[in-house]
């Protein structure tokens, strides 16, 4: 197939617009591979960049020999000369065997390396331990000897690893941290392992990597990293049973107990919803809405309208008096 050249200055074109827009697009700052903020982010991003450097290496060798030869073998007026035709050179053949070894072998002593490094989870007196479960479509947290079950929100100390155990219940996922490590599948019936910590204090935001269902793309959590005396803090307040203080809230209470305890007790082995006993401590609402009234009114009366898929059932039957009861219940369930 022949194109034309104002064929092919459309297709430029089209290709030099697409990447102008795709250099828009952007997401949450944390979801960015190329700025870690953890320990592991930063030996994969050590070795994203190794591989790049190396590989523009081998690119701007062999550009060079590409456009040596066009100029040197062009065609030019007057001269009707064939070049001289090489085959079967041993030396030739040598060499870009050889080359290729070497280089991959250069890459291969720091990935190696570090997929140990990353492999070797840490010990438990300088660790906490937390285990993952992936839901369709949330993520539950049990931290190890704290008595802590909680949902959406994974808090860590700064500067101390977290050692994860991951489970799955239902499909396939993949727990994803950008900037503070790497993907790890979630897969019912085993058990995988990682670690990660944070350098500094913030909010990470964390995804599911791997397609499993309607409300994949809105499977979202966070990586909340405090100071260690704001972690303890946490940890004392997650630890205090919470109580309904106005009678709104006592109402609201049993009207929790009559229609959502089934799925969301937190002591019951087959649960299917999330733990809420600190409900009213998070920062989101099905891990994607922001923490208010009226976003919990609205994920309250039609969840599948807010995320595709979830098992979540409508509650559109109660009074507004009963609506608010129980949306002032869970609010202060802290």
């Amino acid at each position: 197939m022949v194109v034309s050249r104002q064929g092919m200055w459309r297709v430029l074109t089209v290709l030099l617009l697409a990447t102008l827009v795709l250099s828009g697009c952007q997401g949450h700052d944390s979801l960015n591979v190329l700025d870690p903020s953890g320990s592991a982010g930063q030996k994969q991003l050590d070795l994203i960049k190794w591989s790049f450097f190396l590989m523009c290496g081998v690119f701007a060798v062999v550009i060079t020999i590409f456009i040596y030869v066009l100029i040197r073998f062009r065609k030019r007026k007057g001269i009707d000369v064939i070049p001289e035709q090489t085959h079967g050179s041993n030396t030739l053949e040598i060499i870009w065997t050889v080359i290729p070894i070497i280089l991959l072998a250069v890459l291969a002593v720091p990935t190696v390396t570090y997929t140990f490094d990353l492999a070797d989870m840490p010990r438990e007196d300088d660790s906490i331990k937390v285990k993952v479960t992936g839901y369709q479509y949330w993520w539950e947290f049990q931290y190890e000897g704290m008595n802590i079950k909680t949902a959406q929100e994974l808090h860590i100390p700064v500067g101390k690893k977290v050692h994860l155990e991951i489970h799955g219940k239902d499909v396939l996922h993949s727990f994803w941290v950008p900037a503070l490590g790497g993907k790890m599948d979630v897969i019912p019936g085993r058990v995988n392992t990682m670690w990660l910590d944070a350098k500094k204090p913030g909010v990470y935001q964390g995804k599911c990597a791997e397609l499993c269902g309607a409300g994949h793309a809105l499977m979202d959590f966070k990586v909340i990293a405090e100071e260690q005396a704001d972690f303890d803090k946490w940890v004392a307040q997650m630890q205090k049973p919470a109580v309904a203080q106005t009678a709104s809230q006592k109402e609201g209470e049993k009207i929790f107990m009559q229609n959502c305890l089934g799925c969301h007790a937190g002591n019951n082995p087959r649960i299917i919803g999330p733990d809420l006993n600190k409900f009213g401590t998070r920062t989101t609402i099905a891990g994607i809405l922001p923490h208010d009234e009226q976003n919990l009114k609205k994920w309250l009366k039609d969840p599948t309208s807010v995320k595709p898929g979830t098992l979540m059932p409508k509650i559109d039957y109660l009074e507004p008096k009963e609506m608010d009861a129980l949306v002032d219940y869970l609010m202060n369930r802290k």
